[in-house]
């Protein structure tokens, strides 16, 4: 009898370890996933997100604020211009995707390099063009695409994006996370995003995850 009540408890719990295990292993799936970031800030990060959202590749876009002096800024403070903040994206990714340079590449078309902060009508420090690098690899390949960018006739003129090394990164406050999802009739949104979008869908609709590819713009 106790060698019957022995094999009942060994299975039950060999059972019970093969179902605690499963999730982890899928859990391990994803968490092994190489996943690296790059900050960016070119201009109103309302018109970035949306675009790096649709990229084969990408796997979050948080809009934010880096750059600055001080601690957890908010959103009516980086607008002051005077804490030293950019409004920017950050841009999770898989490499083995897309790679470092081909999001630089979306960045420069996206935004006028060659307007010291300010983006059209959005004018202050906090719209200044700037990359955040976090490693040597990444500032020696910033110097290299915003060098090859220039010498393309994308932009007139030279180039004032700062290539800065990353210190902090700041989330802004959650009705900036996906703005134009879920304000795309505001009049903002139709003069200024909504015609970015229209811009960066032609000309990367290649690059673009398939369900936005089949989207119309109003459906992003």
């Amino acid at each position: 009898m106790k060698n019957i009540i022995f094999i009942l408890i060994v299975f039950f719990l060999f059972s019970f370890s093969c179902q605690t295990n499963q999730p982890k292993e899928k859990s391990a799936d994803i968490v092994g996933k190489k996943i690296e970031k790059l900050t960016l800030g070119g201009g109103c990060f309302w018109c970035l997100s949306p675009c790096f959202e649709m990229l084969k590749g990408v796997h979050k876009v948080t809009s934010g604020y880096s750059g600055g002096s001080s601690e957890y800024p908010t959103y009516q403070q980086v607008s002051t211009g005077l804490t030293g903040h950019a409004e920017v994206v950050q841009v999770e990714y898989d490499p083995e995707e897309i790679s470092f340079s081909e999001l630089l590449d979306v960045f420069w078309y996206l935004h006028d390099p060659t307007q010291l902060n300010k983006q059209g009508d959005d004018i202050g420090h906090q719209y200044r063009s700037v990359i955040f690098y976090r490693t040597e690899e990444q500032r020696i390949l910033a110097l290299e695409s915003l060098k090859k960018s220039q010498s393309t006739d994308l932009w007139k003129g030279k180039y004032v994006t700062e290539i800065s090394s990353f210190s902090t990164f700041y989330p802004a406050e959650d009705y900036h996370q996906r703005y134009y999802h879920e304000n795309s009739t505001q009049p903002y949104s139709k003069t200024v995003i909504t015609p970015k979008i229209q811009k960066f869908r032609s000309r990367f609709n290649f690059k673009l995850k398939p369900e936005f590819q089949k989207k119309r713009l109003g459906d992003i």
